[in-house]
């Protein structure tokens, strides 16, 4: 076990805690711009023919990302864990994001395929990094502060998303010449904002790769690492009665993360085309949503610390099942504001403390592969959501009936969840990171 308040000092360990969680700031630019609010939004209403096919090809997009992630990560893990590659695999698929992101700036309307095909690329990219980035955070963290850094991962997150919404905004959608000389003809100015994620992205993502080191005791070679990658997932399979809560935890949080994924996806979508939003104010929309869901983080992680996890994702999923049912029924935009201040608040720390939920059940020595079966429990049904959200809202020819169907996942993976025991899955995962520093 590597975990810096132990192996370091103080102020190094605070700096690898920040570093660490500057990587959140980096890459939700690109949740918040592309996947979410700007991207997804100039998709459907200028990209595709029309809302309801754009709509319907968009959920396609993520359901094939989901597939993909899911039976890739927990191999893609273990191989992480065998080979030492752990830093290398998170600067890849960083990489391979920045540069499919920003050639979503050169692709014009029309061009459909071309369009959905980067953003899947990007978005593989980009859910394989936080498999082995979320991996850092048992070995840089103690178990008695676990929740409130990966708190503090998530805060500054939606910091991040706020502050590259707020240039997109003030920069590229609203002036009437926007910033560097870009057009609105053809939406140029709206694609650029790619560009923007893509040069956020590389930048903020440098202190990770600069101060956050990586375990490199057990490397090997890429064969002899695939070999035993192989081996340990079948063993871990093999010792499922072990993690029983682990398994338990998971599959409820791939019910109610499936609601999660749902509305990151069609938010600003629904906004747009139920609601009558313009792009100026889906983006206000998704700031107003990034700064009320970073308070919730970095409040409710030190929450987590206190009363543990699992009950904090419990006091989040019904404050979302209420946003939720609000958020279908509302017919003002008044009541659809309230409804995502109100999501905004419990999904931030939704996140947070499953991600140190899942930290406090994995044993030393293999982050990377369980924080695979992490993303495979949160990509498997990850279709899904987005999948009868298109479906419904195809056969309907309504979005609000879609989007319903994210309540009914929230209530189910609630109710999963409280036969999830927190101590005994600590205690079966023979968790000794129980030293913690004096503050953090």
């Amino acid at each position: 076990m590597n975990n810096y308040f132990i192996t370091g000092s103080k102020a190094h360990a605070l700096r690898v805690i920040w570093s660490w969680a500057l990587y959140d700031f980096a890459n939700s630019a690109f949740t918040t711009l592309v996947v979410t609010f700007i991207y997804a939004t100039y998709f459907t209403q200028v990209i595709a023919s029309d809302p309801i096919s754009g709509t319907v090809l968009w959920s396609r997009g993520i359901t094939f990302t989901a597939l993909v992630v899911a039976f890739c990560a927990p191999f893609l893990g273990a191989l992480a864990d065998h080979g030492g590659f752990r830093k290398l695999f998170v600067l890849i698929a960083t990489l391979i994001c920045v540069i499919a992101t920003a050639l979503l700036y050169t692709v014009e309307p029309g061009s459909v395929l071309l369009a959905l095909g980067l953003m899947v690329m990007a978005n593989i990219a980009f859910e394989f990094g936080g498999v082995f980035y979320n991996a850092f955070l048992p070995e840089i963290a103690p178990l008695g502060h676990m929740g409130r850094i990966s708190g503090y991962g998530w805060g500054l997150g939606y910091i991040g998303g706020v502050a590259a919404l707020v240039l997109a905004l003030v920069g590229f959608v609203e002036p009437d010449t926007p910033w560097l000389g870009f057009s609105k003809e053809t939406g140029e100015n709206i694609r650029a904002t790619n560009l923007l994620v893509a040069i956020w992205f590389l930048l903020f993502s440098l202190p990770l790769m600069i101060w956050v080191k990586e375990d490199r005791t057990r490397k090997a070679p890429i064969g002899l690492a695939s070999a035993k990658a192989f081996l340990q997932i079948r063993k871990t399979i093999g010792r499922v009665r072990q993690y029983r809560q682990t398994v338990r935890f998971l599959f409820a949080r791939m019910i109610y993360n499936d609601g999660l994924v749902t509305i990151f996806a069609f938010g600003g979508i629904y906004a747009a085309a139920t609601f009558g939003f313009s792009i100026q104010e889906v983006i206000l929309f998704g700031i107003v949503l990034n700064v009320t869901a970073g308070a919730g983080a970095f409040a409710m992680g030190h929450l987590d610390d206190h009363i543990g996890a699992k009950r904090t994702i419990v006091i989040s999923l019904i404050g979302l099942i209420v946003a939720s049912v609000l958020g279908v029924l509302a017919t003002t935009k008044f009541w659809f504001w309230v409804a995502g201040i109100i999501i905004g608040i419990f999904v931030g720390p939704n996140q947070s403390a499953s991600r140190s939920l899942m930290g406090r059940f994995i044993p030393p020595g293999a982050e990377n592969e369980f924080f695979g079966f992490y993303a495979f429990s949160g990509k498997l049904t990850a279709f899904l959501g987005p999948f009868l959200l298109g479906v419904l809202t195809q056969m309907s020819g309504s979005q609000r009936t879609g989007v319903a169907v994210v309540v009914i996942m929230f209530i189910v993976g609630l109710g999963l969840l409280t036969f999830v025991d927190e101590k005994e899955g600590i205690k079966s995962a023979g968790n000794m990171r129980h030293r913690q520093p004096s503050s953090v």
